[in-house]
């Protein structure tokens, strides 16, 4: 009877037992856009700037990928606004979710902590720089516009 009286009040003490973790270590995400007086244009800064230009992006992520890792395996095609729009495999629509770069995966995956697999683009460093990142995030905030 000692014995059952004793795993009882252990198991009370185990469960309002909370570990401390500490502060955070990175910032929050903001999904606010850092500059609202300058648009970002997805065929200047987003498709030529980044996903073609100093992205890389789609070297990978197209139909003719030039390696076995974009569409194949992520099945993510980046060759034009509509099928980046629909995502891949793992991200699905929420790949972007306009007006949230904090609820959005691209934005993520060219960051230091992706939520899934490897930081893009694969065959980094360099990665993007920080202005790039931005830019991606502040396009995301202004509602990922085909513009």
């Amino acid at each position: 009877m000692r014995f059952v009286i004793v795993v009882i009040t252990l198991v009370g003490c185990i469960e309002s037992a909370t570990p401390d973790v500490g502060e955070p270590i990175g910032e929050r995400c903001d999904s606010a856009d850092s500059d609202p007086v300058t648009s970002v244009s997805y065929s200047q800064d987003i498709r030529a700037g980044i996903l073609v230009d100093r992205g890389r992006c789609v070297r990978c992520h197209t139909p003719e990928g030039a390696t076995p890792i974009g569409v194949s395996i992520a099945m993510f095609d980046m060759s034009t606004y509509q099928t980046l729009r629909q995502g891949g495999r793992t991200s699905g629509v929420g790949v972007i979710v306009s007006g949230d770069p904090c609820g959005s995966v691209l934005p993520k995956k060219i960051g230091p902590a992706p939520p899934f697999g490897s930081r893009m683009p694969y065959d980094g460093p360099p990665y993007l720089s920080d202005e790039d990142q931005q830019l991606v995030h502040d396009w995301i905030a202004e509602g990922a516009l085909e513009n």
